[in-house]
């Protein structure tokens, strides 16, 4: 597979690009070009200006905000096949948070010159942005709502079963699931600290909805979906 089919075969899976016609997708990818960092490097910080998108191929990226006491918290990480600083490229405004590499990471990079082309010559690419931005209003929504309303270990539960995606477990097995960072990383994800999610973990463990070993997390989708489930009682 060309590089050029690689990257139009993951922005066909995005939520911006996805639904695209096969030849705008090769149009599109062809204008992006590879871009890498090393682990811990520093992608872009709050309020720098937001003149690229990037395509993740390899690796993991954090996307966090700061206080001004100094406290971080990682909203979102974006990996293989993952979009990340779109909404500074199609709002023209400064990063609305800090980007940094959590591992060596392989990109492609579109700038905005190189977007405003495209979507001046594919209108459909307009329809994919208006679809794209309504989705992310829906998203924040729910985030703030299972933050405001959720107990914990609810909010890890529907956690999991993001990270689990569509994959079954063999019968009577659970699916082994490593996440690829630590539980100091997932605590600044779900907006709580390391001894609440140790507690939150435990509550999973009791519930028979997930094993532990030192690197992995073996989880029961079934019993996870349940327990997802209470935060809509």
């Amino acid at each position: 597979m060309s590089t050029q089919d690689l990257i139009a075969s993951l922005l066909a899976k995005t939520e911006l690009f996805g639904g695209l016609a096969a030849d705008v997708l090769g149009d599109c990818a062809g204008s992006f070009r590879e871009i890498r960092f090393t682990k811990g490097e520093t992608i872009f910080v709050r309020g720098d200006p937001g003149n690229h998108l990037y395509l993740v191929v390899e690796g993991r990226v954090r996307l966090a905000v700061s206080t001004n006491e100094g406290r971080e918290l990682s909203f979102r990480h974006a990996a293989t096949g993952d979009l990340f600083g779109e909404i500074a490229m199609l709002d023209r405004g400064p990063r609305s948070a800090d980007a940094t590499a959590l591992s060596h990471v392989v990109a492609y990079s579109l700038d905005r010159a190189a977007l405003h082309t495209l979507w001046a010559k594919h209108t459909s690419i307009s329809d994919r942005i208006v679809v794209f931005l309504c989705k992310r209003i829906r998203e924040t929504s729910g985030q703030l709502e299972s933050i405001a309303l959720h107990p914990m270990h609810v909010r890890l539960a529907r956690f999991l079963l993001v990270a689990i995606g569509d994959r079954k477990p063999a019968p009577n097995k659970r699916l082994p699931l490593d996440l690829g960072f630590s539980q100091g990383e997932l605590a600044l994800l779900l907006g709580a600290s390391r001894p609440k999610i140790n507690e939150a973990l435990g509550t999973l463990e009791s519930a028979n909805a997930i094993a532990r070993t030192l690197d992995r997390i073996f989880c029961d989708p079934a019993k996870l979906s349940e327990i997802a489930r209470q935060g809509d009682d």
